[in-house]
């Protein structure tokens, strides 16, 4: 799908949750400043998760509680292994316990963790067409 300004990215995350029914766990791609952090926040606020979310980069994992519409409470985790060198960084902040928990987990730059990744990962690749534009691939 292509986004043609920040006012059609709620539409996206709304799809991309519809698309994905029952996957908890998606794979963010893109260049820096591609949007990633920007989708995430997107569908945070679809979610109902009204608290500030703002990028993990340094925190490397950031959590936000939510309800979901059963009332269940859940969480939904955003990480960012961008810093992260080694497999081993990954497995010694808990990335096994996030990735299979039932949870919702973003991850922008996952590659280092390919071979942890849930079978039914949702690859979302963010390409910037322009300043305003991005093209979302759903793999």
């Amino acid at each position: 799908m292509t986004i043609n300004n920040i006012k059609e990215i709620g539409f996206a995350a709304s799809q991309i949750l519809n698309f994905s029914k029952t996957a908890k766990t998606f794979a963010l791609s893109g260049d820096l400043g591609a949007g990633k952090t920007t989708l995430v926040q997107a569908i945070c606020r679809h979610l109902g998760i009204t608290e500030n979310v703002t990028s993990p980069t340094f925190s490397l994992v950031n959590e936000y509680p939510f309800q979901d519409k059963n009332g269940e409470a859940k969480l939904l985790r955003h990480l960012d292994l961008y810093r992260l060198k080694t497999i081993e960084e990954a497995l010694g902040i808990g990335i096994e316990d996030y990735l299979y928990d039932g949870n919702y987990c973003f991850i922008e730059w996952p590659e280092l963790i390919e071979a942890l990744l849930p079978t039914d990962t949702v690859n979302i690749n963010i390409s910037i067409l322009n300043d305003s534009s991005r093209k979302i691939l759903i793999l």
